[in-house]
């Protein structure tokens, strides 16, 4: 009988919508909380493990107690076996709670490590398996992506694909293995506008070739020339007194510049008749600015992975698009960035399945001045 080993980190994604872009370190978790954030990993987990619910897979689960697995397993009408002490204090688990599962985990021998957390939670895996027994296995892993940044490759694209991909693991079908790449930055640097990325290690992942995200790349030379004709364009086209929530990245971070403000590059700035009207906002913010306003959602593809919504922008919650109008999100991108897709599609994971099946379809793209392209958007 397979064991599927699961780890939640409770706290993972939490800062997302209040505009912390992460939950790593200090007092940040206690911040996210004084500004209204709700949990958000356990839900995205159990929306991976109803799909193995659903198919009756004869296996046995290996998790933590309380919010660190046992809820999400129990959520599903699933049994588990728990790992007794892990975590040492439900209600703030640690780094080091984490790893002293993965190294449990390595010793009872189970067949795949399932994970809800972000870029933080890969790394301490990782690092776990690095630094523990040399003799143990190191077991494949695949990330339920529920964190704020998710750089690295060893996430499924969605909940659900984490849930198929383990699925097909468990069931013995044949599944591509693949050795991929853990990435982290540093969080105080990404709070102040200035992102490190940094190889931790790698995975052995279980994936499928439209299942599992690509790695971000950074941006190529040539692409400020390029960011700066869609500036033109982005700018050309607003409305008078319309509001325009500009999304992070560097492509969008060109409009503001070619305004001449100061802007926020990896959080989230609202403009009004080309003045700034607030700054590097939170999910509330935003929708108290918009409430019976005109406004547009200004977002770019990430490179590499291809997604417009639903990592490092998590502000843009699915309250906030519907309130705006899914008829009114402006995607921008290089020619480039699309290129480097491959074909693959663009993509959304705003955690609301309906909404994400409403934005799929096809999507203008504007890719320079008086230049754009229809590109199709999936999840």
């Amino acid at each position: 009988m397979k064991k599927l080993g699961l780890i939640v980190n409770p706290i993972a994604g939490m800062g997302g919508r209040v505009g912390l872009k992460g939950t790593d370190g200090g007092d940040v978790y206690q911040r996210a909380l004084s500004l209204g954030a709700e949990p958000q990993a356990s839900r995205r987990a159990v929306e991976a493990l109803s799909v193995i619910a659903n198919a009756n897979q004869d296996m046995v689960i290996v998790t933590c107690t309380g919010a660190m697995g046992e809820e999400a397993v129990r959520c599903c009408g699933l049994s588990s076996i728990l790992l007794e002490g892990i975590p040492q204090n439900d209600r703030h688990t640690t780094a080091e709670d984490t790893r002293r599962a993965v190294h449990e985990m390595q010793r009872i021998g189970v067949d795949l490590l399932l994970f809800a957390g972000g870029d933080g939670t890969a790394r301490d895996i990782c690092d776990a398996m690095r630094a523990g027994d040399h003799s143990a296995v190191r077991i494949p892993a695949l990330g339920i992506p529920a964190g704020v940044k998710m750089h690295s490759g060893v996430f499924a694209l969605s909940p659900r694909k984490a849930g198929e991909i383990a699925l097909r693991f468990l069931r013995g079908d044949p599944v591509e293995m693949a050795y991929l790449e853990v990435m982290d930055i540093d969080e105080e640097a990404f709070r102040a506008g200035r992102l490190f990325a940094a190889l931790h290690g790698y995975l052995t992942v279980p994936q499928d070739s439209q299942g599992v995200q690509a790695t971000k790349s950074g941006a190529a030379i040539g692409d400020n020339e390029a960011a700066l004709d869609i500036a033109q364009q982005v700018i050309s086209d607003m409305d008078e007194d319309a509001l325009y929530i500009i999304g992070p990245g560097t492509t969008t971070a060109a409009i503001m510049d070619t305004l001449g403000i100061s802007n926020t590059l990896l959080g989230i700035d609202v403009i009004q008749n080309k003045n700034l009207l607030a700054s590097d906002t939170a999910e509330r913010e935003l929708l108290e600015l918009t409430k019976d306003k005109p406004a547009k959602i200004v977002v770019t593809a990430i490179g590499g992975q291809g997604y417009i919504i639903g990592r490092g922008n998590q502000q843009l919650s699915p309250q906030l698009i519907r309130q705006v109008g899914v008829n009114n999100i402006i995607v921008v991108a290089t020619r480039r960035k699309l290129l480097e897709l491959g074909g693959r599609p663009l993509l959304v994971d705003t955690g609301d399945l309906n909404l994400d099946e409403e934005l799929s379809g096809y999507m203008k793209v504007i890719t320079g001045y008086r230049e754009s392209h229809i590109y199709k958007v999936s999840f």
